[in-house]
């Protein structure tokens, strides 16, 4: 099977998608990028994709990785983040691979993320025990021990018990808490010291990897963090999604499988 896949990153705001050379670890076109139908039901955002992969020519037998902000367990959405909430129980795979007609991979798309970030990226080689964290909206994570993948972390939703009414630490530490509370880097440093040895307690890794748009300012706060573990921004940044969607998506077809299990 050749070392080749189509990678969809689907989110809140946009859907995005291009094929993926495996081999170097990079898009191998322009990514098409279409805007979030609204509302975001899963018949609108199914038509969407089947859109944005029609401007393609791609092989019918070619994989196609889709990541969902959601809970994905085996093909269906458990969860549903910034899309419809009709989302919730729908089989993402089954929707998408019948309406596309190619069979279709669906991934959290925080784990897509991480496993580009392993396989391409900040984690390449490393074999130890390592979490990405992505620094959104929320604060998407994907855990991956010896190579890995730990499916649906969500270890932005641990509880917050500090101080003020946040009720889980994305709430409190996510960039978007930066922005909506008007903090300057340091004072946003001092919420992700308390998150990531929180993280560094429960897990002990070996590789925190830091993602999300604001990585691209990484040196802005990330040295400003005091822990055990050793901490670096991702590499791939918004590519990310789309790599790792696809690269999963490749080994979910030589396994003769099209969704995590």
């Amino acid at each position: 099977m050749a070392k080749a896949a189509f990678g969809i990153d689907i989110g809140g705001s946009g859907i995005k998608g291009a094929p993926v050379d495996l081999k170097k670890g990079e898009l191998s076109s322009d990514r098409l990028r279409i805007p979030t139908p609204q509302p975001s039901t899963p018949a609108a955002v199914a038509d969407t994709v089947a859109e944005l992969l029609d401007a393609f020519s791609i092989d019918d037998d070619l994989p196609v990785g889709v990541t969902f902000p959601a809970i994905i367990q085996h093909g269906v959405a458990r969860s549903a983040a910034n899309v419809d909430k009709a989302w919730i129980g729908t089989d993402v795979d089954a929707l998408l691979t019948e309406r596309t007609g190619h069979d279709v991979f669906v991934v959290n798309d925080a784990d897509a993320a991480g496993n580009a970030e392993m396989a391409f990226g900040a984690g390449k080689g490393t074999s130890g025990l390592v979490i990405v964290t992505t620094l959104g909206t929320g604060i998407g994570t994907a855990m991956f021990n010896g190579g890995a993948l730990v499916p649906n972390t969500e270890l932005g939703h641990l509880p917050y018990s500090g101080e003020g009414d946040y009720e889980d630490w994305e709430k409190f530490a996510a960039d978007s808490a930066r922005t909506r509370d008007e903090l300057d880097f340091a004072a946003w440093a001092e919420r992700l010291q308390g998150y990531y040895s929180l993280l560094e307690f429960l897990f002990s890794p070996d590789l925190f990897i830091v993602g999300g748009g604001v990585s691209k300012k990484h040196k802005e706060f990330l040295p400003l963090l005091d822990l055990k573990t050793e901490i670096v921004p991702a590499q791939l940044r918004n590519e990310a999604g789309i790599i790792g969607a696809a690269s999963l998506a490749h080994h979910a077809a030589k396994k003769g499988r099209t969704h995590a299990e």
